[in-house]
């Protein structure tokens, strides 16, 4: 069986020195491939340099990458050149990356500037102007010679929505992370997202449940059926496998 995990946080580079990321530690997607590691499955791991990752194994190939944009060439490199039983998403990836940043007198200037002859309310075409005509472009290093420092941020691409259109027959399983919300809430949301995504599982789970010790998480199918249930991290890995295992055997 040859699986494709990803694992970590991506990072979106502000400047030389700065990033945007999350707090990813990359603990479950490394919990994960030792489950697979351990059960003779060959695993590309695609995952960051500050992520925790496995001890070294014959069977285990490391794949670094550090922003989306890095996460997107990587895994259309590999799902080019090889073919998966399985695909896990466990890596949180961020939903905006940096584009255009200003100091408070460099905004007020620009913005000023298309407010001149205006009386009504600016358009999406001119607030886009603001940012394109701005002489602050991406430095090495951003001044911190500003009081306020107001920074543009763009959409990344939905990365897990690629992976089905390029290998349509590998088993995919994703994850739907919320924060503080009712079970009913979170499982909606992330059958939602089996389906948006073209998943074949989904795992469930909320940020306020998540410490050292615990991890609940749900495991939901293509039927919309919660089909397992964790308390830690390490169940959730177990869960992964032991579903996986049946499906593809």
């Amino acid at each position: 069986m040859r699986i494709l995990i990803t694992s970590g946080g991506t990072a979106e580079r502000i400047d030389d020195v700065r990033s945007i990321t999350n707090h990813s530690t990359g603990q479950l997607g490394r919990l994960i491939t030792e489950e697979f590691l351990n059960n003779q499955a060959e695993v590309d791991l695609v995952t960051t340099s500050k992520a925790v990752h496995p001890a070294e194994n014959d069977h285990l190939r490391l794949y670094f990458i550090e922003s989306t944009q890095d996460l997107v060439d990587t895994l259309e490199r590999l799902l080019g050149q090889n073919q998966y039983d399985v695909i896990i998403h466990s890596m949180a990836v961020s939903d905006f990356s940096y584009e255009q940043s200003f100091s408070e007198e460099v905004f007020l200037s620009r913005l000023n500037h298309v407010l001149e002859d205006k009386k009504y309310p600016l358009t999406k075409a001119e607030v886009r102007q603001l940012i394109t005509e701005s002489e602050e472009t991406q430095a090495h290093k951003i001044s911190s010679d500003t009081d306020h420092l107001l920074m543009v941020l763009k959409k990344t691409p939905k990365v897990i929505q690629r992976i089905k259109k390029i290998q349509p027959s590998a088993k995919l399983v994703g994850f739907k992370l919320l924060s503080d919300v009712s079970k009913e809430e979170l499982i909606a949301t992330a059958r939602e997202s089996l389906v948006k995504n073209n998943a074949d599982f989904v795992l469930a789970n909320d940020l306020s449940t998540i410490d050292n010790n615990q991890h609940i998480g749900y495991l939901i199918d293509r039927n919309w059926q919660i089909i397992g249930e964790a308390k830690t991290k390490t169940d959730i890995a177990h869960l992964i496998f032991k579903t996986i295992r049946t499906e593809v055997n």
